[in-house]
Formats: structure tokens, C-alpha cells, sequence
């Protein structure tokens, strides 16, 4: 925002103004404050026009892009203070109450990520797997393997200081298919890959890492441009549809998910089994008319739903 002057022949004429792009050039969008301005009542008009300009910019910029328009004013105050709450929440919770929360999450996430992805293993018995080190009767190998390994990249992910990039996708991919995809463990697949009951199919092989250097060129020029939710849903949905490795896209789409939320302040979410029919009705919005509201409307509802989680 910045202060334009127009002199005329009647005075000279004050306007705030923002600049937007719109169809690839730049349009000012200007809210008029007064002819002949004192310096204070310049001041006092700038500071009470401003919810004005940011209204205007706003519709402008929905105009121009549909993505902006995905997360209302509304939603946007609801958010701000959901990551008030949780940036102050964080910063309370330490020693044995955080490891409370770490462990109720971290269960949770594991079981909902897993089970949506056919694993048979129960909330009490991926409990039992992480933090008492008991095998339940009757559970395969890989499932095991599955329970532990999300924990080992969910940790990796919360120590992780830096952003998304090829290198952090790839130790993710790692450290959740160890010992179950062995050689493609960390490897972008070299087959083609279809995605059950979805009405779309992701892109041959040959075209994957064209594909994904094309997300995370997007992902650095609009991460501070758009809501985090936003940039979040928009990622999640183009990383799904890509679906650049033999197994494990979804699982380490929704830490990816998570990494970016946290990442911007907002607490993490746990996409349950039990609503995984929303999950796939969102994605498929998505895929079959480029629709992310429904994917932005169910990360907004999980954020709501979050309570006091302070990890």
C-alpha cells in the first residue's frame, strides 16, 4: 500500500493505492481520501481507508486468480486465530505434557495414514507397536514395518529446520518404505502406476520428474503469495496426482501436507480412516475439474477440529 497524489486543476487529490497483478500485467486499485490533505488528516484517512483497500484488492485479486478466493475473510479470521492459539499453546507445553501430546498424535496420525492406505493394524495395536515395543499376533512384516517407519519420517519431519525440496521429499519416501520397497525406497518409480477407483491416471514414468520440478517451481514463487492452506491443498493435490513413486504418495503427501501447515504456523492435522470418503471426494474435485475448494474446506475443518495439540 502507498500514498498517490494527483494534482489537478480543482487541488491536489490523495488516493491510497495497491498494485495486482491481473492477466499478466500490473493494475493499481486506489481508494480515494480527500482533496488537500493536511499531513494529519492524511494519516488518520490512510489508517481508516485501509480495510477499504484491502477489500477491494482482495475481489480484484479473485477476479484475476480463482485461488485466492478459496479461503474467505471469514475462514481467514478463524485461521489467525486458531494459530494464535496454537503458536501460544506451543510455547507453554514442554517435558512430559508435550510428550503426552507427541504420543496422542503421532498414534493417531500413524494409524488414520496407514489404515486409509488398506493396513489392518488398530489404533491400540500401532499404540502398542511405537512406545511398548509388542508385536500383535496375526500382523504381517510389512505392516509393522509401516507403523514404525511413519514414526521414523514423522520425527524427521518435525526436526527438519529447512523447506520442501527434491532431497527432503525423497528421505521421506526413505524412511517410510525402508525395508518394504528396498531399492525404490527414496526413488522417483520407473513404471507406470494407476490409482484405483480414481478417474484420472498419473503421468508415464518419463514424465515425473519434469512433473514435480514443475510443483516445487511453483510451490517457491507462490508459498508467501497464497493462504498457507492454500499453497498446502494446491501442493497436496498436484503431489497426489503426480504420484511419483511406486508406493507410499499418499502417506508422504499428508506429511508434506502437515510440514507445510506447521511450517506456517498452523497446527498439524490427522485425516481420519473413518472420513477418508471425504478425503477421496476432495482429491477427485481436484483431479476431475482443477476444483480445490473442497480440499481447502476439509483441511479448514480438520484445523478446527485440532484443539489444544501443541506439537
Amino acid at each position: 500500500m502507498y500514498l498517490e497524489k494527483q494534482k489537478k486543476k480543482s487541488g491536489l487529490y490523495f488516493y491510497i493505492v495497491e498494485n495486482i497483478r491481473h492477466d499478466g500485467r500490473w493494475e493499481k486499485v486506489r481508494v480515494y481520501l480527500g482533496r488537500d490533505l493536511s499531513k494529519k488528516e492524511l494519516e488518520r484517512l490512510m489508517k481508516s481507508k485501509k480495510p477499504e483497500l484491502m477489500k477491494k484488492s482482495n475481489e480484484a485479486r479473485k477476479l484475476s486468480d480463482p485461488l485466492f478466493g478459496l479461503v474467505s475473510e471469514n475462514q481467514k479470521k478463524k485461521l489467525d486465530q486458531i494459530k494464535d492459539s496454537y503458536l501460544k499453546n506451543k510455547q507453554k507445553v514442554t517435558g512430559s505434557v508435550y510428550e503426552n501430546y507427541y504420543e496422542h498424535f503421532v498414534t493417531e496420525f500413524t494409524y488414520d495414514t496407514n489404515a486409509i492406505e488398506g493396513s489392518t493394524v488398530t489404533l491400540q495395536e500401532t499404540a502398542l507397536i511405537l512406545f511398548d515395543k509388542i508385536v500383535p499376533e496375526g500382523k504381517s512384516i510389512k505392516e509393522i514395518s509401516e507403523v514404525q517407519n511413519h514414526k521414523d519420517a514423522f520425527d524427521y519431519m518435525l526436526a527438519y529446520k529447512g523447506d520442501i525440496n527434491r532431497v527432503f521429499v525423497l528421505k521421506l519416501h526413505k524412511l517410510l518404505m525402508h525395508n518394504i520397497l528396498w531399492k525404490y525406497s527414496g526413488k522417483f518409480r520407473d513404471v507406470q502406476v494407476y490409482v484405483r477407483g480414481a478417474s484420472f491416471t498419473p503421468p508415464p514414468p518419463d514424465e515425473v520428474e519434469k512433473q514435480f520440478k514443475q510443483l516445487m517451481l511453483w510451490y517457491r514463487s507462490n508459498k508467501k503469495k497464497y493462504h498457507p492452506v492454500i499453497v498446502a491443498a494446491y501442493f497436496h493435490h498436484v503431489f497426489e496426482s503426480i504420484h511419483p513413486f511406486h508406493d507410499g504418495n499418499g502417506r508422504v503427501g499428508r506429511l508434506l501436507l502437515n510440514f507445510t501447515l506447521r511450517k506456517n504456523g498452523l497446527p498439524m492435522i490427522n485425516i481420519k480412516n473413518k472420513e477418508k470418503a471425504d478425503y477421496y471426494d476432495a482429491l477427485e474435485a481436484g483431479h476431475k475439474s482443477a476444483n480445490l475448494e473442497p480440499m481447502v474446506e476439509l483441511i479448514i475443518k480438520y484445523l478446527e477440529e485440532t484443539g489444544d495439540i501443541a506439537i
